[in-house]
Parts: structure tokens; C-alpha cells; sequence
């Protein structure tokens, strides 16, 4: 998914959101692994184009993720190649529901994007509203 334009705009980097559920059992446990994600991880995802990501976790297990990258299906692809990931996501399996036993990171449910409040209001600066 390569950045989006609006045609008024030079192209911005794309916003992804997406979801995915914690087993209820496992909720503190999840947040505790991520109040100190592994250095290298960490720096892994920056070097891959992650930016501005961020995780939100409800107590009914719901997990959304939001992050800003130029192209988001290559950023996927190169954390697919780094060794750090690969650890990560094994350790990570357990406390998901719904993935099939998937890693989290091929099972996001991505949402499409319906309302960006700056794209409109530029929008709505070109046609001299």
C-alpha cells in the first residue's frame, strides 16, 4: 500500500490501522512485553519504515494498531526478513486469538481509512470554501 495523495498535496505517508484480538487470559501479561519491547525490535521497526506506531488495548482483548509508513506492504516484507521479528512473533503467537496459529503480523485486520480530518479541510481550503 504505497502513500496516499489527495491531489492537492504532495503524497503524505500512509496511516494503516488495524486490529486483532488478545486472549483475555493473557491481557497483563501482554502489556507487561510492551511496556519494554526488545532494543533490537524496536530498532528493527524504525529501520523499516514503522513510524509514529503505536498499540491500544481494551480489556475485552481488542487490540488497534496505528502506524504512518511510505509503503506499508514493504515495510511488512522487510520486518518479515529480519531474524529479531521472527523471534518476536513466535513469542508473541500464544496471546492471540483468531490468527490460525499465523503470525500477528500476516493477520492484521487493516481498516480502511473513511475520514482524515486534514485531507478534508485541504480539500475544502482548494475549493475556496
Amino acid at each position: 500500500m504505497a502513500a496516499p495523495t489527495n491531489g492537492l498535496q504532495a503524497p503524505s505517508k500512509a496511516r494503516v490501522c488495524f486490529t486483532l484480538r488478545v486472549r483475555p487470559d493473557r491481557l497483563d501479561e501482554y502489556r507487561e512485553r510492551h511496556a519494554a519491547v526488545w532494543p533490537d525490535m524496536l530498532a528493527a521497526l524504525a529501520e523499516t519504515g514503522w513510524s509514529n506506531y503505536s498499540l491500544f488495548l481494551g480489556d475485552d482483548g481488542l487490540l488497534v494498531g496505528y502506524l504512518e509508513t511510505d509503503d506499508f506492504d514493504a515495510a511488512r516484507a522487510a520486518m518479515a526478513e529480519r531474524e529479531v521479528n521472527a523471534r518476536w512473533q513466535a513469542e508473541m503467537a500464544p496471546f492471540f486469538e483468531g490468527t490460525g496459529g499465523a503470525n500477528a503480523d500476516d493477520s492484521f485486520n487493516v481498516l480502511p481509512e473513511v475520514f482524515n480530518l486534514e485531507t478534508q479541510l485541504a480539500q475544502a481550503e482548494g475549493a475556496g470554501r
